[in-house]
């Protein structure tokens, strides 16, 4: 959520935002009607303090008036009396016309709070424009010894390199029928030395954002709230990439929802709480299943492990201090991390500065990492793939964004209460890095060469053909 009070005095800066990131949202419309609840509500504070004050006021008054009823005669009487019921029928006006001033700012309200949750949060001024992705700009590239990525995989290696639906297939890693026979499309089960390889590289990296960097491992429950998904953004812009567990039709007070990313229960686990700003940062990771509808995508690009609707995911979070410079500092230390894991795993990769039409709503900068996959991309003369990028990693910094809904402040050196920072990170996402991993290992025989980083995670150095049966 953004700063309401930024919108009123510059609104012009969040149109051109919205505008940027290609989010279409009636800024002007929301404006309006925060201007008639704004007056709604100070209408209803008068009453509210003119009811104060009369209930102070009218007892002594009514008691002076009786008083003097005891004493006057006829004419005095009937004046009298008609002072008592203007006094007495006061606190019953006043009361009606706040709760129809309730009532008017209730009607308001639904529409008020959809449009405001609908306005993203700009970019940054050095985030490059662009109208989609294909405007994301390289920043750099990496590559281990040996692999030149201005050559094929072929001329690198000496031999045409299979595809991760060749190779899983061949060597028993993956059993996409069965999969799909239990769950429908987008489904799998790993097997084998497949399940092992998953295992293998997210111990790795659990242990890598841990062990090495110092983030405090985390379990958190991936069913959560809608109160989860909002405050953290997913909603109500990603609304349709979420599995909904319709709860409240079964009885229950609330419905529930699948998260897409461990993000969101790290965060909802400090939503209205002040932290204490001596704990500042907070560095967390968790380990967790990850669950998304993944609608409307398709394509051969597409297709085997690289997007599903079920696939395990460690995830770093940091919530700071609300300073720019250290939020910015973060983003590049959540990206070194990322750099060495896919250093270690020896997989090339480049890093995208994502364009403002690339950014989603909450995000004010993100960074996607890509690795190179032998077996996306156009095709040659022969109708095989000559390799593409394929997005693995995506770090993102959003300021108070997320802190604002979800109410997550700390006290500053003042005593005063400030909206924390928050940033996120994928440390890795399986089973879709297993599509660099085997495809970028793999041998001329067919084997695929484990890395030295994942040797101590699995029982054997090389994976070779089985025909064991599931």
């Amino acid at each position: 959520m953004i700063d309401l009070k930024l919108l009123r005095e510059n609104p012009q800066h969040f149109i051109d935002g919205a505008k940027a990131k290609n989010i279409k949202v009636d800024i002007s419309t929301f404006l309006d009607l925060d201007e008639q609840r704004r007056l709604l509500q100070r209408q209803k504070e008068d009453h509210r303090a003119e009811q104060n004050r009369i209930s102070k006021e009218i007892g002594p008054q009514i008691g002076k008036l009786k008083g003097q009823l005891k004493n006057a005669n006829e004419d005095e009487k009937s004046q009298i009396e008609t002072q008592l019921a203007e006094l007495e029928a006061k606190p019953s006006t006043l009361k009606s016309e706040i709760q129809r001033l309730d009532d008017s700012i209730a009607a308001i309200e639904p529409d008020w709070n959809a449009l405001l949750l609908q306005v993203p949060q700009p970019p940054d001024a050095d985030v490059p424009k662009g109208e989609s992705a294909d405007d994301n700009v390289q920043l750099r590239t990496w590559s281990p010894e040996g692999f030149d990525l201005s050559h094929t995989f072929a001329e690198n290696r000496g031999f045409e390199p299979k595809t991760h639906l060749e190779l899983v297939e061949s060597l028993g890693l993956v059993d996409f029928e069965r999969g799909v026979k239990m769950s429908g499309t987008r489904h799998y089960m790993l097997t084998g030395n497949g399940m092992r390889l998953q295992q293998a590289v997210l111990r790795f990296a659990f242990d890598l954002i841990t062990n090495k960097y110092g983030y405090k491992p985390m379990s958190v429950p991936v069913i959560l709230r809608e109160e989860c998904m909002v405050g953290t953004g997913f909603f109500p812009t990603g609304r349709d990439q979420a599995y909904h567990i319709e709860e409240s039709k079964r009885g229950s007070g609330h419905d529930l929802f699948l998260a897409g990313t461990g993000e969101v229960g790290l965060m909802g686990m400090y939503a209205d709480e002040i932290l204490d700003s001596s704990d500042l940062p907070i560095k967390m990771a968790t380990l967790s299943t990850c669950f998304r509808r993944e609608a409307g995508a398709a394509g051969r690009d597409t297709a085997g492990l690289y997007r599903i609707h079920q696939f395990e995911k460690v995830e770093q979070v940091v919530i700071c201090k609300a300073d720019e410079e250290t939020s910015r500092q973060l983003h590049k230390d959540m990206l070194s991390i990322v750099e060495d894991l896919l250093q270690q795993l020896e997989l090339p990769y480049r890093l995208l500065q994502c364009c403002t039409a690339d950014l989603g709503s909450k995000n004010a900068d993100m960074i996607d990492i890509e690795c190179w996959m032998p077996g996306r991309g156009d095709l040659d003369e022969q109708d095989r793939p000559l390799g593409d990028w394929g997005e693995t990693h995506s770090a993102s910094r959003l300021y108070d964004f997320q802190c604002r809904r979800l109410n997550m402040r700390y006290r500053d050196e003042d005593g005063k209460t400030v909206f924390a920072h928050s940033l996120n990170n994928t440390v890795l996402a399986s089973p879709r890095i297993l599509i660099p991993l085997l495809e970028m290992h793999q041998q001329k025989d067919g084997n695929i060469r484990i890395p030295d980083c994942l040797k101590p995670y699995m029982s054997v150095d090389i994976l070779e053909p089985t025909h064991a049966s599931v």
